[in-house]
């Protein structure tokens, strides 16, 4: 019986596939001409459709960088580098300083000055019942938690400038984290993947003009990564909890994070994650709700959920704003479709739970799916947390041979080698001396 070596048993999983990319610069050239051409298609669109002035800018500055990246990786086989500082800059760089300098932005920028400033003078962001009451802008309320505040103190303690701009470190804050959330599960190459998915048009149009979701959205790829090849629950659920912090989006992360590291690594590991989480969120939020209780409630639970006098901004026509425009029993139709939404999310996790990162990633995405089109205070624009969802997934997938299979975490080495080491003693059976050679190796 021939003799089967190490050379034979495949100790590090399945070979690296057609989609082994570890960096940008492996990617095919015609995919990444395709990339931003689409973002091009995608921008260029946008400012001939929307009638929105700061949408139109973007459109056009956005439009003609990813334009000239697609050109410049079609022509030019090394062009890449080049490609993406083009496309950073054009898509958001420069879109974004001139209308920080010009102080045009949405609607929430200033709701995270206001805040920063009642903050700083008043010692809380939210406006009490009395003025929420007297108040005929739905811009006077503050849907964020108290830790989005913290992007408006530049600007309410050191005045107006480009720099103290909440929408600038939005983007500091994102791409610091994001990049951290790539390099946590071992992805090579960080630097370009994190500004080929900073100038996309999902992050690199939001920023622009608004922003908001983007640091959450990091906190939970940092969160979902931190639960990965190497499961550091106490450290996941302090990103969950500065997440949750911020924006109410991110509590179903924390609930599926949770269920995902209980049904696989047991009840001390989730009961670690979520007593971080629900202690960041306590000494964040607490000082606050012990402050106003009702001034919290009101801006951030019952504006958002349309429940207030004034109703929210957001009116993308999806089924949920839809359905409360048609009256009050559509409004109760609507909130019910998503309670019940909610619930079935719920359940799921229950009879089904998700057992790797990629299964609850991919059940986030799913939720958050359905809440923003269910949502009765809704846009288009939340759709950036399944995206980059999925862009921080698939990036991380790719990293690690693609089709081969998920990146390996705490563990998974050791089946190989179990399976190794097994088909070299049924190979040798009978030989001791092969076996104990066999054994030396594979202990080696």
């Amino acid at each position: 019986m021939s003799m089967l070596t190490l050379r034979q048993v495949p100790l590090r999983g399945p070979a690296k596939g057609r989609f082994d990319w570890p960096s940008p610069t492996m990617v095919p050239r015609s995919w990444m001409t395709a990339l931003f051409a689409a973002s091009a298609a995608y921008a260029v669109v946008m400012a001939l459709v929307t009638t929105n002035p700061l949408h139109r800018t973007w459109g056009i500055f956005a439009g003609c960088a990813y334009l000239v990246a697609a050109m410049i990786v079609l022509a030019w086989p090394r062009g890449l580098d080049a490609a993406l500082l083009i496309g950073l800059a054009g898509a958001l760089i420069v879109p974004l300083g001139l209308m920080a300098a010009a102080r045009l932005q949405q609607p929430e920028v200033r709701v995270i000055n206001k805040s920063a400033s009642l903050l700083v003078h008043h010692g809380t962001p939210y406006l009490g019942p009395a003025a929420l009451a007297a108040a005929h802008s739905p811009n006077i309320f503050d849907p964020y938690l108290p830790l989005m505040t913290l992007f408006g103190m530049p600007r309410a303690l050191l005045g107006f400038s480009v720099l103290t701009d909440p929408r600038i470190w939005f983007g500091v804050g994102f791409v610091v984290v994001f990049a951290a959330a790539l390099a946590v599960v071992g992805v090579r190459d960080v630097v370009r993947w994190t500004v080929l998915v900073t100038a996309s048009p999902v992050i690199a149009f939001s920023l622009s003009v608004g922003g908001t979701d983007v640091p959450v959205l990091a906190c939970l790829c940092l969160g979902l990564a931190l639960l990965w090849r190497e499961p550091r629950p106490l450290l996941a659920g302090l990103a969950f909890g500065v997440a949750a912090a911020m924006k109410a989006t991110a509590w179903p992360a924390l609930i599926i994070a949770v269920v995902l590291v209980a049904a696989r690594d047991g009840r001390r590991a989730a009961g670690i994650m979520s007593g971080t989480s629900l202690a960041v969120f306590a000494a964040i939020v607490g000082p606050v709700a012990v402050l106003g209780p009702n001034a919290l409630v009101q801006n951030t639970i019952s504006f958002p959920l349309g429940l207030a006098s004034i109703k929210s901004d957001a009116v993308s026509p999806l089924p949920g704003r839809l359905l409360v425009e048609t009256g009050h029993a559509g409004h109760l139709i609507a909130v019910a479709l998503l309670a019940l939404a909610c619930l079935g999310i719920i359940v799921s996790l229950f009879v089904w739970p998700p057992r790797t990162v990629p299964a609850a990633t991919w059940r986030l995405v799913i939720g958050l799916s359905l809440m923003f089109v269910l949502a009765p205070a809704t846009r288009f624009g939340y759709f950036l947390y399944p995206a980059g969802l999925l862009a921080w997934l698939g990036i991380s997938w790719l990293g690690f041979g693609g089709a081969g299979g998920d990146p390996p975490g705490p563990g998974a080495l050791r089946p190989a080698n179990a399976a190794a080491q097994s088909a070299y003693q049924s190979a040798n059976q009978g030989s001791s001396a092969a076996s104990g050679t066999m054994n030396s190796t594979v202990c080696a």
